[in-house]
């Protein structure tokens, strides 16, 4: 009896351990989940103008979600830019853009972006995001070259954040937005700055 008792002991132990460093090794591999922070992040975009100067515009409102998994390399980027949130700082201009003749903001509100795959560094940092961007409800594939990626506690929040600033080339034209091509260009830079705060 005494053996069969420590032999069902022995087994519930083993019972036990497995189950915790299953638990750990999950929670180990698990994707931190980072929410943008609307107030560091925005979406700019440049232009050439009749070949005189590069003009800039930018996007007020963005929201997303990053989900990173810096041990295994992996992640996920969701960006979600509000279409009538564009500001040139010229009010006329910043309609005109809103309306059907560019964003066609009305019927379509949101501009997304969505990664594919993510590219680490040797040292687990980011380096480029693969993915696909949707404008004026055209999905095409985009690559973001990051120039700044970092990650760390802030005692502001008393969490941990991410933030990263990045860039693209697009033709405009490719996204039904191609108006006044080739007077302005076609060739569009997009930049963003993103930070977001881990849940």
């Amino acid at each position: 009896m005494r053996r069969a008792f420590f032999s069902l002991l022995v087994y519930h132990l083993v019972a036990w351990a497995i189950a915790i460093s299953s638990l750990v090794s999950a929670s180990s591999f698990a994707a931190d989940r980072y929410v943008i922070d609307p107030e560091h992040t925005f979406s700019v975009f440049e232009y050439s103008h009749w070949g005189l100067s590069l003009q800039r515009g930018r996007f007020d409102k963005n929201s997303g979600v990053i989900e990173l998994d810096l041990a295994n390399k992996t992640g996920s980027v969701q960006i979600d830019i509000d279409a009538s949130s564009v500001s040139t700082g010229v009010a006329v201009f910043d309609n005109n853009l809103r309306s059907a003749s560019f964003f066609d903001a009305a019927q379509f509100p949101t501009i997304a972006f969505k990664s594919t795959s993510l590219r680490f560094d040797d040292n687990a940092k980011l380096t480029s995001i693969d993915g696909e961007l949707t404008i004026k409800g055209v999905t095409r594939p985009a690559k973001f070259e990051l120039t700044q990626f970092n990650c760390r506690f802030m005692v502001l929040y008393l969490k941990s954040a991410c933030g990263a600033n990045g860039s693209t080339k697009i033709l405009r034209s490719d996204f039904n937005v191609g108006r006044y091509v080739p007077f302005v260009s076609d060739e569009v830079t997009l930049y963003f700055s993103v930070e977001a705060i881990k849940e």
